[in-house]
């Protein structure tokens, strides 16, 4: 799998469980659904960030996801 990829996902993941995280919180319960999104999303983005040779700098992961998702929509 493509670590541009793999690091996209991660980030959206990221991304949508912070909802999840605040309702749980809002509503007095246990974050049971956000926490396992957020612990995949970190296992996505670190293993994008190991199996790439050099890594991410921080200004590339917006050329990243534009990528990914001009990609998609070829």
């Amino acid at each position: 799998m493509d670590t541009d990829l793999v690091l996209t996902i991660g980030i959206v993941l990221l991304v949508l469980s912070v909802p999840s995280l605040l309702a749980a919180w809002a509503e007095t319960r246990a974050p049971r659904i956000g926490a396992i999104m957020v612990v995949a999303a970190l296992g996505l983005i670190i293993t994008a960030l190991w199996v790439k040779p050099g890594g991410y700098a921080f200004n590339q992961v917006p050329g990243v996801m534009v990528g990914v998702v001009s990609r998609l929509f070829e």
